[in-house]
């Protein structure tokens, strides 16, 4: 019988709800960063890496740096066999949006030219601790670059 038919209404299933969170975050300039120590000592380390370095092979090196004592400042946690540290990514990401380190098409991260730039200005005020640094990274370099290569193979494929 040819009566009126109800109109279909949307009913959402699941209950999934978006909700919007709003982080607000300091804004950092590359003088925050000239005044930050720790800040300083990571570019010093991407810099030290001349064809770049994963962030996962960072984790890594630095992770194994910090347990040699080259007083970094980082805390990590290993997760899964992966040390993750939160300080780790927040300054990795204070350092890209300040332009001091860039991001290449194989997801490594090296630093700029206004990055060497910032750490030829403040070398001398850290020189004792960067040769520190520069000690423990070429100890520890060689037992990250296969973390590293296969991070670089892993991006290739895709």
């Amino acid at each position: 019988m040819g009566g009126l038919k109800k109109p279909k209404t949307a009913t959402p299933t699941g209950g999934s709800e978006k909700e919007i969170r709003i982080v607000t975050r300091h804004v950092f300039t590359a003088a925050d960063v000239e005044k930050n120590p720790r800040l300083v000592k990571l570019l010093y380390v991407i810099s030290l890496c001349k064809d770049g370095i994963s962030e996962k092979g960072l984790s890594h090196l630095l992770n194994h740096m910090v347990s040699l004592n080259a007083g970094l400042g980082y805390k990590f946690d290993v997760i899964g066999g992966v040390p993750v540290s939160r300080e780790l990514m927040n300054d990795l990401t204070v350092l890209k949006y300040t332009g001091l380190v860039e991001v290449l098409g194989n997801r490594k991260l090296r630093a700029t030219s206004a990055g060497r730039e910032l750490l030829e200005k403040v070398a001398p005020k850290l020189q004792g601790e960067l040769e520190a640094i520069k000690k423990a990274f070429e100890e520890s370099w060689p037992k990250v670059v296969p973390i590293d290569v296969e991070v670089s193979l892993k991006a290739q494929r895709r």
